[in-house]
């Protein structure tokens, strides 16, 4: 049962990222990186990452709506996401905090994302960009520590290719937003 309620939050992939792939996994933990070409400026693609309404999957939300999520990238800023109610009474959840704020060139947030809050982990999400021919290449690591109880290993695959989506809706967005 635990393993279908992952599969559930890892969904389909739409496009994948020039590079993605789980870069290591042990009983204490994975990393995963994924890289990707954008034909935009750094300072574009940064302030985009401020904006995940626009650039992050609905069906990888709390809410279903990835309006609701804002990140305040300043340190100590966070990444966080208001669950409407239809009874008056909203909720939220905090996916991140940001722990490094380099505008234009690099963002990076502390957090366990998306069925990894009720383990017992903690993660380090980074994002870093890069001049890279007419536009610029983004690298995006998640390492991950603690206890999974499904197993790293088990989890490990299904986290790389929901960051993988994520990053390719950046890229989306950042190239129509440049046309």
């Amino acid at each position: 049962m635990r393993i279908f309620g992952l599969l559930a939050w890892a969904g389909a992939a739409m496009a994948v990222p020039a590079h993605s792939a789980v870069t290591g996994t042990s009983e204490q933990g994975f990393a995963t990186e994924s890289s990707i070409e954008v034909a935009a400026s750094g300072e574009a693609v940064y302030a985009l990452l401020a904006e995940p309404g626009r650039w992050w999957s609905d069906s990888h939300t709390y809410s279903g709506d990835s309006a609701n999520m804002t990140i305040d990238a300043r340190g100590g800023g966070c990444f966080c996401e208001t669950i409407p109610s239809k009874d008056g009474a909203a909720g939220s959840v905090e996916h991140g905090r940001i722990i490094y704020a380099a505008p234009g060139r690099q963002l990076r947030l502390s957090g366990a994302l998306g069925p990894l809050q009720v383990e017992g982990v903690t993660g380090t999400l980074d994002f870093t960009i890069a001049p890279f021919g007419k536009g610029v290449k983004v690298k995006m690591t998640y390492v991950v520590g603690g206890y999974v109880r499904a197993g790293p290993a088990t989890i490990a695959p299904l986290v790389d290719k929901v960051l993988g989506e994520q990053l390719a809706g950046l890229k989306r967005a950042a190239e129509s937003a440049a046309r």
